[in-house]
């Protein structure tokens, strides 16, 4: 039995949606929510507005909305140029929106326009709150005090396998012209996306249980739009990076881009080529010290024996005077037969000294640079300086060829 003045659920629903459709301040506003389950159906777009406790980040409002065909080829285009990436879930936007309420599919939103400037505005608030947390907790500046190893070659690289940043890595590292030898161990981690931070943690707990393992760890991926760098701002993942026991070098997009990483991270370089550069210049600069400390030995132990050897000859040169003075004075200090056997004992002892002074000069001239160029060997130098390997030099290098006697110039080829 029909109650008089019942309605059905659609007229109810009918006159709901007649009046939102004219309620003031439904239509046109500005609302703010976070992105989620946003897709393409079509030409159309659907998406989950939501809004969420700012202590708890638990959702405290949820709507669904459309962005129409009609808006949604342009909405994205402006949201891309500005941002450098396209609208996803997970994002905090700013929307124009009217509110609908279908009688079968209940209440949407409309979205028609969306401020790029407010999402690029939150990114970086979120990334000073971060920046000033981790101050605050005394740990953003623990992973720049450490010192890498000189120089360092045994690398942790963490990063997706078959990437072309890791790639790019390798390449640059492995073909080095200075020849230098590193050795890498890769620790694959999901470099985008809702589950990159979890996983590049996870990377960073595997090479801790190793770290007597490397001298360092390098955290490299390719450039990107804004939107796929968002999973570097992670607060989790960059208080792993800032206490991590060895030195890490990030190397996350181009030069342009930057992360919370780049703020508690050893080292920042621009790209993974970059990364690789940086390490090879640390190897080159260690290798240029030892040739440096060794020419300077070398020409030091030179010095020595030609000095020892000038001093060698003037003792030998002053010890007959010496010696016939001292007899002098002997005899006239004594009788003739003593003094005899003062001379001749004198006479005796300056034979042995000259026998072993003549030894000791046979040895240094022996030893000496001299001795060895007249035993067939040379000396080589580039740019006055002593070489003792082909690579360092190049063709059309000029060197000059000491030899016993002479000197020989040649030119590389």
């Amino acid at each position: 039995m029909k109650t008089p003045g019942a309605i059905t659920l659609l007229e109810l629903n009918s006159r709901v949606a007649s009046v939102l459709g004219a309620a003031p301040g439904l239509n046109d506003v500005w609302v703010i929510g976070e992105t989620s389950d946003l897709r393409r159906s079509g030409p159309h777009c659907y998406l989950e507005l939501i809004d969420k406790d700012p202590d708890t980040g638990q959702p405290v409002a949820r709507a669904r909305a459309t962005i129409w065909a009609s808006r949604y080829m342009v909405i994205d285009s402006e949201f891309r140029r500005a941002t450098g990436s396209p609208l996803a879930s997970g994002i905090k936007i700013m929307v124009k929106c009217s509110v609908n309420y279908h009688p079968l599919y209940g209440l949407s939103l409309n979205i028609t326009d969306v401020n790029p400037e407010f999402t690029l505005g939150d990114l970086l608030r979120r990334r000073r709150e971060l920046i000033d947390r981790l101050t605050r907790e005394g740990i953003i500046e623990l992973n720049r005090r450490l010192v890498w190893a000189v120089p360092p070659t045994r690398i942790a690289v963490i990063s997706a396998p078959g990437a072309a940043g890791y790639g790019d890595f390798i390449n640059q590292l492995y073909t080095n012209p200075a020849r230098l030898r590193f050795t890498t161990e890769l620790f694959p981690a999901v470099m985008q996306g809702e589950h990159c931070a979890e996983s590049v943690v996870d990377a960073l707990g595997r090479i801790a249980a190793r770290s007597e393992e490397f001298d360092g760890v390098v955290i490299i991926r390719g450039g990107g739009a804004t939107g796929d760098l968002a999973a570097f701002d992670d607060y989790a993942l960059a208080a792993h990076i800032a206490m991590f026991p060895l030195p890490v070098m990030i190397g996350i997009g181009h030069e342009r881009d930057i992360t919370l990483l780049d703020y508690v991270a050893n080292q920042r370089v621009k790209t993974p080529t970059a990364a690789a550069e940086w390490l090879i210049s640390r190897g080159t600069e260690a290798l240029e010290r030892v040739r440096v400390l060794g020419a300077a030995l070398f020409d030091t132990v030179n010095s020595a024996i030609q000095r020892s050897h000038r001093r060698l000859e003037n003792i030998a040169g002053s010890l007959p005077a010496l010696a016939q003075g001292v007899l002098l004075r002997a005899s006239q200090r004594v009788g003739p037969s003593v003094s005899q056997t003062i001379e001749m004992a004198v006479t005796n002892a300056v034979r042995h000294r000259k026998e072993r002074l003549t030894a000791l000069a046979a040895l240094v001239d022996t030893l000496s640079p001299e001795a060895t160029l007249r035993r067939g060997f040379s000396i080589t130098r580039l740019n006055g300086r002593a070489i003792s390997d082909s690579a360092e030099t190049t063709s059309g290098d000029t060197i000059q060829t000491t030899l016993a006697t002479g000197t020989i110039t040649s030119i590389v080829k």
